[in-house]
Formats: structure tokens, C-alpha cells, sequence
């Protein structure tokens, strides 16, 4: 992942592009613009596409999505200045985010949760029964010897090198040691689950991966998913995560149409499309509208 310095210098350079053009706008963002983000995971940008069709079919003006802007810290910083009014993100991560030491796993408790932690300026919209959750894979090698699960895993944990983003050390290192006892011999940052992560178990540099549930990867190079039978993972529900005044009723309301109409199995094959096949994201997300009665009338 990028390094503070980077996202910093990436925060400004957002900021100077499009300054603050949803000042006032509190009647909704149709009057001042809308202007949706995305974190620097592919999927993000192809959601970002979906929410801008889904506002512009219910006639809001000046929606302009943007180039991803980077992590999380970034998002969050430009949704607080309204340099962006939207971008979809993950229950799980995002509460995380707001309250390091929550307990919620499942996916009602962690949108309770999420609600209530969610700082002033800030609201979440309906989460979308779609979701996009870690998971730890293994080679088919690997799980023949008997790994299956997470508690398979612990005790080999000390002769494998896992491989991830930059951040999973701090998030997860403790978590996984405390529940499972594992303690890898190397935690090697590879990307968020994208082709260097997924080069790297291929290979064998590292045994065990952090990928994501949606990612076609893992049926495509025969990895195995473990099960996570204690829960280290939380549910990651897709969320839109609003500037709070920045979108109208109406607008509010199509973006909960997107999350009630988007499934797992859906998000899938447009990860499909969008990665592996490289369609144009804009092109997926007209299809998707179009598809679950979306599309302007």
C-alpha cells in the first residue's frame, strides 16, 4: 500500500483539482454537483461507475467520478472537506475504522455497530447483501496435507510465509495469533489481493495469501479458501459512505435500489469482466443497470 507521504501528496493534489464545489449544497448534490470516489482496489472504481449511472437515471446533474484516490485515510479526509460525497466501501473495514476494537463479526451486528459509530459528517446508506470479504487461500499442495481452516493453519503458521497488502500486519497479526495461535515465520507485503499477491502464491514465495471472496483468481488458478471457523473476519457488506448532505431523497434512494439489487454472486462476474475480461467499467455498469431495472425510464 502506499506510504503516508504518498497519500498525503495524493489528498492535495485532489483537493487542488476540484477544490470544495459541494459547499452549500446541503438541499443535495444535484444543486452543486456529486462527486464520487474510490479507494485504489479495482472494484472500488467499478461500484463508482454504478452509483454515478444509478444518480445520473434519476436525473442528478454534474455527477463526476474521479481516479482513485488512494486508502481509506484519504477517502474519509476527502468526504470531510466534501472534495468527494460519496464512495462505496465494506461494513467490516469501515467500522474498523471508527472503533479499532469492535467485536462484530456477522453482518447485522456490524452495520448496528457501523451506524452508531459513524462520526458526525458522515452517514451510511442501506449495505447490499453483495459482499467482498478476506479470505486466506492456500495451494492445492498445501490443503491436501490437511489444511482446511483457519485452525488448520495455526500450528504450521510458524514455517509459512503469508503474503498481502501493507496494512494486514497491523490489522491482523495480533487478531490471528490470539485466536488461532498463528504466527507466520514472514508476513511479506505483496498488493491488495491483486496479480503480484496472486504471482507470488503461483509461485510458491509464499505459501498462504490474503485474497478477496469476490476475486476470480481463486477458482482460476485452483487455489483453496480457508474456512475462518472462529470468526477473525468480519462481514464486508458493501456500503455507500456519504458526505452527509451532499445527495438528495431521490438520490439517496437509488443508490439503496444499486445495494438491494447487488448479490455476491454478481460482484463476481463483474470482477470478472472488469479484470480479467478488461472491459470498460462504464460499459459493465450501464449493463448492470440496465439489467435490474435501473435505467432511466
Amino acid at each position: 500500500m502506499k506510504r503516508w507521504g504518498i497519500l498525503v501528496a495524493g489528498l492535495a493534489l485532489l483537493a487542488s483539482a476540484c477544490g470544495n464545489p459541494l459547499s452549500g449544497g446541503g438541499e443535495g448534490g444535484s444543486a452543486g454537483g456529486i462527486i464520487i470516489g474510490a479507494s485504489d482496489v479495482g472494484e472500488s472504481s467499478l461500484l463508482a461507475q454504478i452509483y454515478a449511472g444509478a444518480l445520473r437515471n434519476v436525473g442528478a446533474h454534474k455527477v463526476t467520478v474521479r481516479p482513485p484516490v488512494g486508502s481509506r485515510e484519504v477517502v474519509v479526509k476527502a468526504l470531510q472537506d466534501k472534495s468527494l460525497s460519496v464512495v462505496p466501501d465494506y461494513s467490516g473495514n469501515l467500522l474498523r475504522y471508527f472503533d479499532k476494537n469492535t467485536a462484530a463479526t456477522t453482518s447485522a451486528d456490524v452495520y448496528a455497530q457501523l451506524k452508531q459509530k459513524i462520526p458526525a459528517g458522515f452517514t451510511v446508506l442501506d449495505q447490499s447483501p453483495a459482499q467482498d470479504k478476506d479470505l486466506l487461500v492456500v495451494g492445492k499442495e498445501l490443503a491436501a496435507t490437511g489444511v482446511k481452516t483457519f485452525s488448520d493453519l495455526g500450528p504450521r503458521c510458524k514455517d509459512l510465509v503469508m503474503g498481502g497488502p501493507g496494512q494486514w500486519s497491523s490489522r491482523w497479526k495480533d487478531r490471528i495469533k490470539q485466536l488461532y495461535g498463528c504466527e507466520f515465520k514472514e508476513i511479506r507485503t505483496t498488493d491488495t489481493g491483486g496479480p503480484v499477491t496472486v504471482a507470488a502464491l503461483k509461485s510458491g514465495d509464499v505459501q498462504v495469501a490474503d485474497l478477496f471472496s469476490t476475486s476470480a483468481t481463486i477458482a482460476s488458478n485452483g487455489f483453496v479458501p480457508l474456512e475462518d471457523d472462529k470468526h477473525m473476519f468480519p462481514a464486508q457488506n458493501i456500503v455507500p459512505l456519504v458526505s452527509r448532505g451532499t445527495l438528495n431523497d431521490a438520490e439517496t434512494a437509488a443508490l439503496n435500489r444499486v445495494s438491494a439489487a447487488l448479490t455476491t454472486e454478481q460482484l463476481t462476474e463483474l470482477n470478472v469482466q472488469y479484470t480479467d475480461e478488461k472491459r470498460n467499467a462504464k460499459d459493465i455498469a450501464e449493463e448492470f443497470l440496465q439489467r435490474n431495472g435501473l435505467a432511466a425510464s
